[in-house]
């Protein structure tokens, strides 16, 4: 029996799919955006004023992408990635994530998609100073509880080598640098084996020879596979990923993409 003839797979309707079906099948599902926004918004009723942080928002990220998202303050980016991230839910519009619509789910279906599908690098680092840099890295881990001791060990084993941590495993976030505390940010946000990252200022807090450092790694992480969506005030980090979306009063005024 030949490989595609040998090849099944299950149909949406139920049914197994064998050879060529089978094959076209997951070939759509690769060619499916990874994210797929259409027509979103985020309104904010405070003192009743009402302030509109996105409007219309349309885009698709692909897997594999590395995309930037920059812009004055205030114009909606970390908005945005809030919403990517299901930290937050639009008031509008739809939100498709790994061929899912997710802009309607609640706070307990969001929380179980965020720590299986999505890796977080934040501008702060947000280490715990009680916990070793390991068990850092191994925290996203722990809310699986169908992950093994030592699988979650091996898993945070690598995510350190990947950074160029594996060497301070032992070591608390007080005694780095604060390179190397975004270091083992990024491998907190890796060893979940994540879809996508999503890295808000990641650089804001360094000087810039850790600037640089970790820009570099995160372009590492791109060319090994890894889909990126990165909000910066730095134009020429954000020009170093892939595709550029300039957004400004919460809608998106220009997108790489489009013109490329």
């Amino acid at each position: 029996m030949n490989a595609a003839a040998s090849f099944q797979t299950l149909r949406d309707d139920g049914v197994v799919a064998t050879g060529g079906e089978a094959s076209s099948a997951h070939l759509a599902a690769a060619a499916t955006p990874l994210i797929r926004l259409r027509g979103l918004d985020k309104v904010f009723d405070t003192d009743e004023v009402q302030t509109h942080a996105l409007a219309a928002v349309s885009l698709e990220i692909a897997r594999g992408d590395f995309v930037a998202i920059t812009g004055p303050s205030g114009c909606g980016k970390s908005t945005l990635l809030s919403i990517l991230g299901l930290l937050d839910t639009p008031s509008g519009g739809e939100y498709w994530l790994n061929g899912r619509d997710v802009a309607g789910l609640g706070r307990a279906a969001r929380a179980q998609i965020r720590n299986d599908e999505i890796g977080f690098i934040f501008q702060s680092f947000n280490l715990i100073a009680d916990l070793s840099v390991e068990e850092n890295v191994e925290l996203p881990l722990t809310y699986r509880g169908a992950i093994g001791r030592d699988q979650r060990r091996r898993r945070v084993a690598e995510a350190l080598d990947r950074v160029g941590m594996a060497h301070r495993a032992r070591h608390y976030p007080g005694q780095l640098s604060g390179g190397q505390q975004q270091r083992v940010a990024v491998a907190r946000a890796l060893v979940g084996e994540p879809a996508i990252l999503l890295a808000d200022e990641p650089t804001g807090n360094l000087d810039s020879h850790n600037g640089e450092a970790v820009m570099g790694l995160l372009e590492d992480l791109h060319r090994g596979g890894s889909t990126l969506c990165m909000v910066s005030h730095d134009p020429s980090f954000a020009a170093r990923a892939g595709r550029v979306v300039r957004m400004f009063d919460g809608r998106i005024q220009s997108d790489d993409a489009e013109t490329a």
